[in-house]
């Protein structure tokens, strides 16, 4: 029973973690944001004191069921586990720790933390890993599927799906998401959890408390004929089954060994069965998992589409040289996303206007930044901010974005169209949200001026600028965002 209960609960928590980060609709973000903010390394980035309290209390009565159930990286683990034991049965071997390589990773990481060194601590998160994967390998099919099925709406005269554009927003994300799920994907196929086991941070920190759970798996020596079933089928290779023990800081109470214990001689306790024990009725057994958070609101905005009416193919845009990146409004500084942030791409993937993609910086690599190729920053859109589990982009409402001055436009002669191709544009200052930009007398002609005092950096005028491939006026980022 406690292992069918934990598939349950994991195959929930993981298709509720997919959608959200795949942006699936149905309004996801409303009731399904709290699976982001119950992860243990974003509640410890949040300083959420609440969840991780929940979180360490969980550990100490039941051990490490948040390995087993919340942690979308311990499911995939579990998935290509579970693909090896088909290959092989019986296929696992008691170990002892390494506190080696556990300790000296955690050392790492907890270091990179306090130093804010973001590639470390995004490389190792389990969570964040996930979410690169997601978005850099299962979000491009899952958008090719919604635009297959929008042409066939179509084709019907329906448009219940709206076309959705597909590209690469970062070929580094893509790189590494690829290299961990099929590094992660061989180790889970041949030694199952040693990931979590052995590299894992948050597993290491959670082992502190789960070595003094209250419930855990218990041997009864008088049921025991040795058959070293629950040892070959522990994929934590955690259980000694010669001495009677288990190694409760690694095991994350899957209940594989108790599934395939034929004697009924393992059990999950509060306390070690008697000699002559009675017999139990194991179908009443349960466990407890995880807290709810209040869900973030926000509305799925359908993205938007540039065609060319049928006539001769656009440039596409490239993205010019900025000297300052731009970091999303709510995130105060660069240097405030660059210590809180995870690297997790929720806020990527959640963008409905195409603006934010993974940092290609050593420094912060992988962490969000804005680039106006395929969108602006609307001044009505707080998505980001609404989802983000960790604090690095604070909530904000739409009043106060519209106050929040990320970057500054400059204009480039060389590049305007006016000048090299003899045209009158204007288009910078017609769209622009804020009323920065205004046409001036220049050389006989009329030319974009900006207010820096009410630019707020949103790219309107960069992604609308009609310059190809290189924008006649671009936005360069501030360090610290300034409220006007």
């Amino acid at each position: 029973m406690l292992r069918k209960i934990r598939i349950c609960l994991q195959v929930v928590m993981m298709a509720l973690v997919t959608m959200l980060l795949l942006g699936i609709g149905f309004n996801v973000h409303l009731w399904a944001g709290w699976v982001a903010k119950i992860q243990f390394l974003p509640a410890l980035m949040a300083l959420n004191f609440g969840v991780l309290a929940v979180l360490v209390v969980v550990a100490l009565l039941f051990g490490r069921i948040y390995c087993s159930v919340v942690c979308p990286l311990g499911t995939m683990q579990d998935f290509f586990s579970w693909l090896g034991g088909k290959a092989k049965k019986n296929r696992f071997s008691y170990a002892k720790e390494n506190k080696w390589l556990r300790y000296g990773f955690l050392a790492v990481f907890v270091v990179a933390m306090i130093f804010g060194f973001a590639p470390v601590t995004t490389l190792f998160a389990p969570y964040s890993a996930y979410g690169r994967i997601v978005n850099s390998l299962f979000k491009p099919l899952y958008d090719l599927l919604n635009n297959w099925l929008a042409s066939i709406d179509a084709s019907h005269d329906r448009y219940n799906f709206t076309e959705v554009q597909v590209w690469m927003r970062s070929v580094t994300t893509f790189v590494v998401a690829l290299l961990t799920i099929l590094i992660l994907g061989f180790i889970a196929w041949r030694k199952g959890r040693l990931y979590c086991n052995s590299i894992c941070p948050v597993g290491t920190i959670l082992s502190f408390f789960s070595r003094f759970s209250l419930f855990r798996v218990r041997f009864d020596e008088s049921k025991c004929k040795k058959c070293s079933l629950c040892e070959k089928n522990c994929k934590a290779q955690a259980i000694d089954f010669k001495n009677g023990k288990v190694d409760y800081s690694r095991c994350v109470v899957c209940g594989d060994c108790l599934a395939k214990c034929k004697f009924d001689a393992l059990h999950y306790t509060a306390k070690k069965p008697a000699a002559q024990p009675q017999p139990v009725d194991t179908s009443r057994r349960s466990f407890l998992v995880g807290a709810a958070m209040a869900g973030t609101t926000a509305a799925l905005a359908q993205t938007e589409m540039k065609v060319d009416g049928g006539l001769a193919a656009i440039e596409d845009k490239v993205a010019p040289k900025r000297q300052t990146p731009i970091t999303p409004p709510g995130s105060v500084s660069a240097r405030h996303l660059q210590k809180h942030c995870t690297a997790c791409q929720l806020c990527v993937s959640s963008c409905p206007n195409n603006v934010l993609r993974p940092s290609t910086d050593l420094l912060t690599l992988m962490q969000p930044t804005m680039s106006f190729e395929r969108g602006y920053c609307r001044p009505e859109c707080t998505r980001c901010g609404e989802v983000c589990p960790t604090g690095a982009i604070k909530p904000i409402s739409r009043e106060e974005k519209t106050s929040i001055h990320v970057g500054h436009a400059v204009w480039i002669k060389d590049n305007c169209v006016i000048f090299r191709d003899g045209v009158s544009c204007g288009n910078c200052a017609r769209h622009c949200p804020t009323g920065a930009i205004q046409m001036v007398d220049f050389e006989d002609v009329k030319v974009p001026a900006v207010d820096m005092e009410r630019c707020i950096g949103c790219g309107a005028c960069e992604n609308l600028c009609p310059a190809r491939p290189f924008s006649a006026i671009y936005v360069e980022g501030n360090e610290m965002h300034r409220i006007s």
